[in-house]
């Protein structure tokens, strides 16, 4: 391939993408979390990041998702194993709940870079009052970002108190459709409930890959790993899992389940019994 017209960026960029994105399907374990919701998320065992991250990582995930603090903290449980995304923007619940609908600057693309990242992670509420602060935030990132090479993962979230169901198939649409318009490599947004729907959410990230998130713990594992497969047939790059990983009775178990649907297409079922000994 004749690479004459690329720019030094734009082969960073590219390469970077390519430690994240498996053509096959790629897996991000989140681990954002003791941020985003603090201790009721962790038992005794989980508190300790460094060994939850080893372990998702001997068990084959792509990347972890991490605030810079956490990355640095962790940097031997992933260092050399799995590419790193530096998450720069977060909130907690220990603010006020009208104020939950914006993220605030949680590290700087300088640390991401000094940590050696493959991507920087950043949150926008769309349809939220505090829509245009985050965007500039987005903006002011993305265009340092640009000029090194270094990929922006949007994670596209619907909220706002006009939007109803914040799940609703059009509204994930638009919420894609505006992530991919401000200039996001990778968006990461919410499973719409069918393979149906998110092959539109998929087709109105025109071309830019959409990773499903996790959300919540499922009561039956096997549900979530059904949801993985509709997003993959629905044309999906794979997901970001946190809670459904790290609070499952078998993290490294649930993980290995989790990638062998997302990379080999294993039915979820089978993948259940395989690495969980769930039966039908």
């Amino acid at each position: 391939m004749n690479r004459v017209g690329a720019t030094y960026s734009s082969v960073g960029k590219e390469l970077r993408l390519r430690r994240i994105l498996d053509p096959r399907g790629s897996v991000v374990f989140a681990f954002d979390h003791g941020v985003e919701h603090g201790p009721r998320d962790f038992n005794e065992d989980t508190i300790n990041a460094e060994r939850v991250i080893a372990r998702v990582v001997e068990a084959g995930v792509d990347a972890v998702m991490l605030t810079p603090g956490l990355a640095r903290i962790t940097s031997r449980a992933w260092m050399g194993k799995a590419s790193l995304i530096v998450k720069i923007t977060g909130k907690t619940l220990l603010r006020p709940a009208d104020e939950r609908l914006v993220q605030s600057p949680f590290g700087s693309l300088d640390e991401a870079i000094a940590l050696g990242a493959d991507a920087v992670a950043m949150t926008v509420y769309w349809g939220s009052p505090y829509e245009d602060v985050m965007l500039e935030r987005w903006f002011n990132v993305k265009s340092i970002a640009e000029s090194y090479g270094i990929p922006l993962l949007q994670l596209a979230y619907p909220r706002g108190p006009s939007i109803e169901n914040m799940y609703d198939v059009e509204v994930v649409m638009y919420g894609a459709r505006a992530a991919a318009e401000s200039g996001a490599d990778i968006i990461k947004t919410y499973y719409t409930g069918s393979t149906e729907t998110f092959k539109k959410v998929v087709e109105s990230a025109n071309g830019i890959p959409v990773l499903m998130s996790g959300g919540k713990l499922r009561s039956k594992p096997e549900d979530f790993l059904r949801d993985l497969a509709s997003v993959m047939e629905a044309g999906g790059a794979g997901a970001v899992v946190g809670r459904n990983i790290f609070q499952s009775e078998d993290i490294t178990g649930m993980t290995k389940a989790v990638v062998s649907v997302i990379k080999d297409r294993v039915d979820p079922g089978d993948a259940a019994k395989r690495y969980l000994g769930r039966t039908a």
